[in-house]
């Protein structure tokens, strides 16, 4: 499932307070259009039916069933530059291979 670092939660009831709608949340959806698989972010009031709900530590996250698959194993981080301009980044999940599974 997708994990949400500390700023990137920051940035997320940042954007969604703003909106000012109890059940805001980012959506992800899958973008069929693109040459690669890609996806499209955007602030929506409500999750879409199919949708997958995420809160993590109140940023509520919401994933279409393809962009869920595609974003299982990956973190998603944001930074905020000196204009207060926000961008986020995906990383994959570290794996713990000190202690394997038996």
């Amino acid at each position: 499932m997708l994990v949400l670092t500390p700023t990137a939660v920051a940035v997320v009831n940042n954007l969604t307070s703003a909106v000012g709608e109890e059940n805001a949340g980012l959506r992800i959806s899958s973008h069929p259009d693109a040459p690669a698989p890609g996806l499209h972010v955007e602030i929506a009031s409500q999750p879409e039916v199919d949708d997958q709900l995420l809160d993590s530590a109140g940023a509520r996250v919401f994933l279409d069933p393809q962009a869920a698959l595609m974003l299982d194993d990956k973190v998603l981080d944001a930074t905020v530059d000196e204009q207060g301009q926000a961008s986020f980044v995906l990383g994959t999940q570290a794996t713990d291979t000190d202690h394997p599974e038996a």
